[in-house]
């Protein structure tokens, strides 16, 4: 697809990732109607053909979402799932009847089965169950898997799916309630270390790995699935980093400049036991490599949350 000069409706692009994938897009050339739920309420089949009969976009990339972490999972299982599923099951029916050539669905690491081996092979998305903790949320965005390649299948609609792992980078969330573990333990840090406190409390024991991509690269990572990629298969987005979240956590105190105890809750879930990306189809198919570092990725988030209001 040919950036220049076209429509791209992004949804969500008002948050996190929306912002930055809008702007990459208009560095690309494009016309980008980036908007958040106060313009259109994807929840609502007359608000999303609304949405389309307005912009009329060459193509729709999907990023709204109810997201957050393990608490939040947790707390909210059904509104996960329900929210998450009839967004984008509505956004692509209505894509294919409005005849939008093309659209970019973001699903999730989440999705991934509970035990997949590691690294996680876009082959291994069916073997198993995903992690309790978030399986209503990483089920919901599975789905639209299903429906993308069944309605390629059926009807002919190009729709991609890609898989990004965890995000993180500047215009984070960082309410502790409904974060993820790197702005959560940015502002836990950072926060202790104002008060003195002699110790911070972090949930599980530590062992869990995880991977990380800046939100930048995501953003190009969603540019070239658009520009490169008309594939039914799905791809999935990662550094190729991972990191347990127990060294994880010395990283961003040390960034934060927190000298204070780290205590872990045992009581607390660990979540998924490992988490990290096969990129080669990335790599193949969408020529994207991840060019953030994890610990100046830190950095540069710590300064940002230090500096922002």
């Amino acid at each position: 697809m040919r950036l220049a000069g076209a429509t791209v409706a992004v949804t969500g692009g008002t948050g996190f990732l929306g912002r930055q994938v809008a702007g990459e897009l208009e560095d690309a050339g494009a016309k980008v109607a980036a908007f958040g739920r106060s313009a259109y309420d994807l929840r609502r089949r007359t608000e999303i053909d609304r949405m389309l009969a307005d912009i009329r976009p060459d193509a729709v990339v999907h990023l709204a979402a109810v997201v957050g972490g393990i608490g939040a999972n947790q707390d909210q299982p059904g509104r996960f799932f329900y929210e998450n599923a009839l967004m984008g099951i509505e956004l692509l029916e209505a894509c294919r009847v409005a005849g939008v050539p093309k659209v970019v669905v973001s699903g999730t690491v989440c999705a991934y089965p509970k035990f997949a081996p590691v690294p996680f092979s876009e082959d291994a998305l069916w073997d198993g169950y995903p992690e309790e903790t978030n399986a209503p949320y990483g089920l919901a965005k599975k789905m639209l898997l299903v429906q993308a390649q069944a309605y390629r299948a059926q009807y002919g609609t190009n729709a991609i799916y890609l898989l990004p792992v965890n995000l993180y980078g500047p215009h984070d969330n960082f309410d502790l309630h409904s974060s993820h573990v790197i702005p959560a333990m940015i502002r836990k840090f950072s926060e202790a270390r104002e008060r003195d406190q002699a110790a911070v409390t972090l949930w599980g024991d530590g062992s869990p790995t995880r991977e990380f991509l800046h939100v930048r690269d995501a953003a190009r990572a969603f540019r070239l699935g658009l520009e490169r990629y008309d594939g039914p298969e799905p791809v999935n987005l990662g550094s190729g980093e991972e990191i347990a979240i127990r060294d994880l956590a010395a990283l961003i105190a040390a960034a934060t400049g927190y000298q204070g105890e780290i205590v872990w809750d045992r009581s607390r879930p660990n979540g998924q036991p490992r988490r990290r990306l096969a990129t080669d189809r990335a790599r193949a198919w969408l020529g994207f490599e991840a060019s953030v570092p994890l610990a100046a990725g830190i950095d540069e988030l710590v300064a940002w949350y230090a500096s922002s209001p």
